[in-house]
């Protein structure tokens, strides 16, 4: 009976939310080829979401694209993301650009972002973005229905964890939207709709950045400037990704001590290192050749209530991390998922705070999204003016990606324990991220990856707090 409900239940709602149900009735750890071909599905189909962690972990994604009318032929950058592949090239990208910076970017916030443009655009514009989200095979407009599924499904734990989507439209004064648009931005992505005038652009950027401080508890700030608009902007689309969550396993604050970490260039700096012993989902993998430094440590954390975790990949401590990175796809995150054991693991994990500010649009372009960027875009279904709106195109996108990891907000933990175990007896797998490391925040339910990056150094923290050595 309950069977058939929900394939009832299914066949109502469209694909995306019956394979979310199939996803959701089989079980976690599940390792068969229904849950494999079934995830492997989800991958096509959805992108990915976050999770929480105690000792207070924020995570913020925030993806504001401005549209300008053909003048003086400028454009900007654009994040972007949706699915498992495209999340995995986009990092592979910023990796690139990035040196040995830290790196955070939120696939999900991308997805949305891009979505909203999707609404509008027509022809070549709308083909590279279906294209390079691999979107290519589904039926029209399907994928923007798995996203709206996706983010219900994501936002919907309110008990166990804090995960907040705004996305929010600032249309300039006196512009006639196709009112189909604007209607479609409700139905999928639940847009918020304001009108401006951007040619008082300091006043525009005050409010759309109040917007954003509103919609994430006040951690991203001063996201726009006015430079940042012109008397040619028409359109200002704004997504906020907001997590705040609790580990399932808590660290104790007792246990706290400073910490040497190494960076890849050689250097050491002192930072706050937490310490638990616990189970959790661990295992050992390799690539099976010398390219990633042999063999490497994966971890996963779940969050309260099991539905969020996040993932660190760690290379041997004299393996650099831009050693490890050029075997990470999208087939081997699904190959960790579903290969972590959970087991006893004693654990040393950083304080840490990322924070990041992306440019994408040369980014973008590589991935293949070019059109949208150029004074040949086609965003004829956003408005009904400018000659069909063909003289629309994408000026600036950004994305602003908030990490915290800390102890902030905890509760002191009852009863006496351990502060430290001797690093020279190691009774169970330990895995020491005292060196840069991989990580993903990701759905446990359904695979979505929300937030994707590495920590080359963490928060230097000036502490008085003994090290481990003294213990």
């Amino acid at each position: 009976m309950e069977s058939e409900t929900t394939n009832q239940q299914s066949q109502r709602d469209g694909p995306a939310v019956k394979i979310l149900n199939c996803v959701n009735n089989l079980p976690r750890r599940r390792r068969g080829q229904d849950r494999q071909r079934t995830r492997s599905r989800l991958q096509h189909h959805l992108l990915y979401h976050s999770s929480p962690l105690v000792w207070t972990m924020l995570a913020l994604g925030l993806l504001p694209l401005l549209l300008l009318q053909v003048c003086h032929g400028w454009a900007m950058d654009v994040p972007e993301d949706v699915t498992a592949e495209f999340s995995v090239r986009l990092y592979h990208q910023l990796q690139a650009m990035g040196g040995d910076d830290n790196i955070i970017f939120s696939p999900l916030s991308v997805a949305l972002g891009l979505g909203m443009v999707q609404l509008g655009a027509r022809g070549a514009s709308l083909a590279e973005i279906r294209q390079a989200m691999g979107y290519s095979h589904f039926r029209d407009d399907e994928e923007l229905s798995l996203l709206r599924n996706l983010t219900q499904a994501l936002s919907a734990r309110e008990e166990q964890y804090v995960l907040k989507l705004a996305n929010s439209l600032f249309l300039q004064q006196g512009v006639h939207f196709n009112p189909d648009f604007l209607h479609l931005m409700k139905k999928y992505f639940r847009a918020e709709v304001e009108t401006v005038d951007f040619s008082e652009s300091a006043a525009v950027a005050e409010r759309i950045n109040g917007w954003v401080e509103n919609h994430t508890e006040s951690k991203i700030k001063e996201l726009l400037s006015a430079d940042d608009f012109s008397s040619v902007t028409r359109l200002t689309l704004v997504n906020a990704v907001y997590f705040r969550g609790s580990w399932k396993n808590q660290f104790r604050p007792e246990n706290t001590r400073t910490f040497s970490f190494s960076k890849d260039d050689g250097s050491e700096v002192q930072t706050l290192m937490m310490y638990q012993q616990g189970d959790f989902y661990y295992g050992e993998f390799s690539d099976g050749s010398t390219e990633a430094g042999g063999v490497y440590q994966v971890l996963e954390m779940p969050y309260e209530g099991e539905d969020m975790g996040m993932m660190i990949v760690l290379p041997r401590q004299e393996v650099p991390l831009a050693t490890l990175e050029p075997i990470i796809k999208a087939p081997l995150l699904e190959e960790w998922a579903n290969n972590v054991k959970r087991q006893k693991v004693e654990i040393y994990l950083p304080r840490f705070k990322v924070e990041q500010k992306i440019d994408l649009r040369d980014t973008l372009q590589e991935l293949g999204i070019q059109n949208i960027f150029t004074k040949d875009a086609d965003l004829s279904g956003i408005t009904t003016d400018m000659a069909g709106g063909k003289d629309l195109f994408v000026g600036k996108a950004v994305q602003k990606a908030y990490l915290e990891v800390s102890e902030e907000g905890a509760e002191g933990a009852a009863g006496s324990g351990m502060i430290a175990l001797t690093r020279n007896l190691v009774l169970y797998p330990q895995v020491m991220a005292d060196h840069p490391f991989f990580f993903i925040i990701r759905s446990r339910k359904t695979g979505s990856i929300v937030f994707m990056g590495r920590v080359m150094s963490p928060e230097v923290i000036e502490s008085s707090i003994q090290d481990f050595d003294s213990v």
